[in-house]
């Protein structure tokens, strides 16, 4: 049971958490060595900026990866909390540097909650940033029951799904499903911010989609790269034979007439990228051919009239359902067209409930 919480560093994550557990019930004292931004985080309802009476039952270390190690030292020096977490995306540097230094490394328990925004800062914050993600949690063989309980409640209070990994492990997937894909952004962002101002008024949903993480903080990013850069290189060195290959392709087509064999071979290439990246989608956004974890899928049964589908896409993007979740299947036997939805549980319940007015029929057909 957590009934007092510190959280040190007052941006996105830190505020996040102070709004999620003060939304709990919990009496969060905010630190910062930015005081205006611990001010800001408490105006939000994030908790109160006043020093905790004596122990807290669990302080949230919100501070870049490089910085976790020393903040958490000063803090235990000073008695701060009876367990003690922290919320950075880079596990194993921090997880050596603790056994190694830290006053009581038995009270800590690794933490990565995985939820974000390109946006930084208190301002940014939401008490749901949490809800139905992954928090990763990276305990060492020194840590006491009591501590890792403490941070499984507030993992809890703030609506996550724990998930136990070894540091290295959590390095290596991180750097594949969120720090390399930030780079690549914010290189392709690069690119842009280079571009003449006649052919970035032509840019759409799909380059913006590209470039959206590269919005992100550049002093946190290059703190996070530089501590992930050994589980970093392996991923883009692979990245760049695929990029060479796809270059010597592209200049085959460009210089190969019609028809010839080095043309045929550059195809053959570029089909292949295009069909990976195809199947890495499909491993994403349709794993297994079901949902992701944490999600709900309905099945609304659609009679076929003129404008049904567009109704249906109209209540779906009302209640928080983007057409990339939605799937349409025509059934031979039944002759009937159906709409599979996924969606986090609280938008599939608000969809059910508004199709179920106005007379659809609709079932929950998956829960995972």
């Amino acid at each position: 049971m957590i009934r007092t919480a510190a959280v040190v560093g007052t941006g996105l994550i830190g505020t996040s958490a102070g709004l999620a557990l003060s939304r709990r019930g919990v009496r969060v004292h905010l630190i910062d060595a930015d005081e205006s931004a611990a001010r800001v985080a408490a105006a939000r309802g994030a908790g109160t900026v006043a020093p905790p009476d004596g122990p807290v039952d669990l302080a949230v270390i919100a501070v870049p990866p490089g910085l976790v190690a020393r903040v958490l030292g000063r803090h235990q020096r000073g008695g701060l909390a009876r367990a003690y977490t922290d919320v950075a995306s880079v596990k194993a540097p921090t997880a050596l540097a603790v056994a190694c230094g830290a006053p009581e490394p038995d009270l800590f328990v690794g933490g990565h909650p995985m939820a974000g925004s390109e946006r930084s800062g208190p301002l940014a914050a939401r008490a749901d940033l949490f809800e139905d993600r992954p928090w990763i949690l990276t305990p060492g063989p020194q840590t006491c029951p009591g501590a890792l309980n403490a941070v499984l409640a507030a993992v809890s209070l703030c609506g996550a799904v724990p998930v136990v990994m070894e540091p290295h492990a959590h390095d290596r997937a991180v750097a594949l499903v969120s720090h390399a894909p930030h780079l690549v952004a914010s290189l392709m962002a690069a690119r842009l911010g280079e571009a003449p101002g006649q052919e970035l008024r032509l840019a759409g949903r799909g380059v913006r989609d590209v470039i959206r993480v590269a919005g992100g903080d550049p002093g946190l990013w290059t703190d996070i790269v530089r501590s992930n850069a050994p589980a970093l290189v392996e991923i883009l060195q692979a990245l760049t034979k695929d990029l060479e290959a796809l270059t010597r392709a592209l200049h085959a087509l460009a210089v190969a007439g019609p028809g010839a064999e080095d043309a045929e071979n550059a195809l053959a290439v570029l089909r292949d990228l295009l069909v990976r990246g195809r199947e890495g989608w499909a491993a994403v956004y349709e794993p297994g051919g079901g949902v992701p974890a944490g999600e709900v899928t309905l099945t609304v049964a659609l009679a076929g009239r003129p404008g049904e589908v567009d109704r249906l896409l109209h209540a779906a993007e009302e209640s928080g359902i983007g057409t990339e979740g939605i799937r349409l299947s025509w059934s031979g036997a039944s002759t009937e067209l159906s709409a599979s939805l996924a969606a986090s549980p609280a938008a599939a319940e608000s969809m059910r409930r508004r199709l179920a007015a106005d007379g659809w029929r609709v079932s929950v057909a998956a829960v995972r």
